[in-house]
């Protein structure tokens, strides 16, 4: 996923954060913003410590990351938005991962198909 697709400084993640408008599942919560008149969505990801170590913790971001890339048709493209793993996540293959990623970004109403 290019950069431009990317939520990456703190001051962005704080002011997706400070929306307060979130939704969740049992594995991950979505924090949303809206941003009229921007070109395509930016998606920011966060998996804690308590899911593992760095090597674990970037598994777990590469298989959000994948499942994100193959719902970019779908996804609404004014807004930016934060997908923050939950523990559970840990170990889980890769259709369980996207299954419960799509059910929250419906549930966040993001995905439009």
């Amino acid at each position: 996923m290019k950069k431009t697709y990317r939520v990456k400084k703190e001051a962005e993640f704080q002011k997706v954060f400070e929306t307060k408008n979130s939704v969740a599942n049992r594995l991950f919560v979505i924090y949303s913003l809206e941003k009229p008149g921007q070109s395509h969505f930016r998606v920011g990801i966060s998996v804690g410590k308590k899911i593992g170590n760095a090597v674990h913790r970037n598994w777990v971001k590469r298989r959000i990351r994948q499942s994100i890339l193959e719902l970019k048709p779908f996804l609404r493209q004014d807004v930016d938005f934060l997908v923050i793993a939950r523990p559970l996540t840990d170990h889980l293959p890769m259709k369980e991962i996207k299954k419960n990623l799509v059910h929250v970004l419906r549930l966040a109403k993001l995905l439009d198909a």
